[in-house]
């Protein structure tokens, strides 16, 4: 590979790098090509994407950008790079339930999120979190209740006046 070739790949790198909130480094080893192609249509349904990187060159890419951390321990053996472009945790679900079918591979070696290293049990419990969906409705759910709740004692106040003007009445009705 000529050395504008290997400029032009960096340059590819740092650019989704930047694009991307989230990116996973994993071991691909052991994964077949009918395998790896599963894999990447499951990562592209989820906003995600997969490129297998030459190790050097995805440090340089790491390196080329202001505050990235440094994974350099991670970027040994054959590493692919899974760039989160959309919901990090459906990326995140994606990737864990396709190792869970093939005997726990792609393996995730270290996740990047919002320039932060996470490890790979961070990882599986980023994947374990519910859909983004389901998380908004519980918030919903959560700011709706309270409001609910004064709602519901208002109404037992009205209620509850209302029962003590219908007692006032039947009283004074008795009386005079």
């Amino acid at each position: 590979m000529e050395r504008a070739e290997k400029e032009t790949l960096v340059a590819e790198l740092k650019e989704r790098m930047e694009r991307a909130p989230a990116l996973y480094l994993t071991d691909f080893h052991g994964l077949n090509v009918q395998a790896m192609t599963k894999l990447r249509r499951s990562l592209r349904a989820s906003g995600a994407e997969y490129v297998v990187v030459k190790n050097r060159l995805a440090q340089k890419a790491f390196e080329s950008l202001p505050g990235m951390p440094d994974v350099s321990g991670k970027l040994e053996g054959p590493t692919g790079v899974v760039f989160g472009y959309e919901d990090v945790v459906a990326t995140a679900k994606a990737l864990s339930d396709f190792a869970k079918e093939h005997e726990q591979r792609p393996a995730v070696k270290v996740g990047v999120m919002d320039r932060k290293i996470i490890d790979a049990t961070q990882v599986a419990r980023l994947a374990s979190l519910p859909p983004r969906e389901q998380l908004l409705a519980e918030l919903a759910g959560a700011m709706q209740a309270p409001i609910a709740q004064l709602a519901w004692a208002l109404e037992a106040k009205v209620q509850e006046m209302a029962g003590l003007l219908e007692a006032l009445k039947n009283e004074r009705e008795q009386a005079g």
